[in-house]
């Protein structure tokens, strides 16, 4: 029996969300697994995701395969670096005291970077909502100028009529 780590599809029809399962590699996509690993939700940025990283690591260890995409999630929260390290010390290039320190050191790293993208993130929405409020904020002063001058009547417009009623009011003085 090959056991594949793989993604089994759930949510609605735009907004889907998976399960990390460890399944029979014969078992259809939704259909029968071993153990639920975690959870894979692509629709929030950055993409949120939750393993049992002990139990993904003994089944890779045990030798599941992971399909691409699982491949590419489980290298993100460092399941497959911690099982280069393991491999490592059963080749005896490292001990256990190294790996858990470049292990540490790769998650710092890792961590230093997902907190850049988020941050990133927020402070470019932030820049879009002034920018949009900046524009909308011209939009309507142009409008209320264009509105006012319209109503207002013109210089030239007025000055004869000025004139037209000084006449007038002569005219009737006299």
């Amino acid at each position: 029996m090959a056991v594949k780590i793989r993604l089994q599809r759930h949510g609605k029809k735009d907004a889907a969300f998976f399960h990390v399962v460890a399944a029979d590699g014969r078992a259809p996509r939704d259909g029968a697994f071993i153990e639920k690993l975690g959870v894979y939700n692509p629709n929030t940025n950055p993409a949120t995701i939750d393993l049992n990283f002990d139990s993904t690591l003994k089944w890779l260890q045990n030798g599941a395969v992971p399909t691409d995409t699982c491949r590419a999630i489980l290298s993100y929260k460092g399941v497959l670096m911690k099982k280069h390290l393991l491999d490592g010390v059963k080749k005896g290039a490292l001990t256990e005291a190294q790996v858990e320190e470049r292990f540490a050191k790769w998650l710092d790293t890792k961590a230093g970077k997902i907190n850049s993208k988020k941050d990133d993130l927020s402070t470019g929405a932030k820049k879009a909502a002034e920018d949009k409020l900046k524009a909308e904020k011209a939009a309507k002063e142009a409008k209320a100028a264009k509105i006012a001058a319209k109503n207002t009547p013109a210089a030239e417009e007025t000055a004869p009529e000025a004139e037209n009623t000084a006449e007038a009011s002569e005219n009737t003085e006299a």
